[in-house]
């Protein structure tokens, strides 16, 4: 798998991604798959299937579509306490 993966929160990206680790502050429409952890920001929409080894979703992010934790861990909850652009 590739590198680390960071969506902007202004941007979009269409299609497939796979990742070694990201983070999706903006929109994802397609699906992805990341071998370590994604963070999922408050401003985040992703519609589609993600697969993470950990997977960590901020307040206010929406994700249409399939979730696995491959870790088997449980997917944590945070609070986004970063400043907004």
């Amino acid at each position: 798998m590739g590198g680390m993966l960071t969506i902007a929160r202004d941007a979009h990206w269409e299609g497939q991604v796979r990742a070694r680790s990201g983070v999706v502050a903006g929109r994802l429409t397609g699906s992805i798959v990341v071998s370590d952890r994604l963070e999922v920001g408050a401003a985040a929409v992703i519609k589609g299937s993600v697969s993470a080894k950990s997977l960590a979703i901020a307040r206010g992010a929406v994700i249409d579509g399939d979730i696995l934790v491959t870790s088997g861990e449980p997917v944590v909850q945070f609070e986004e306490k970063r400043a907004r652009a």
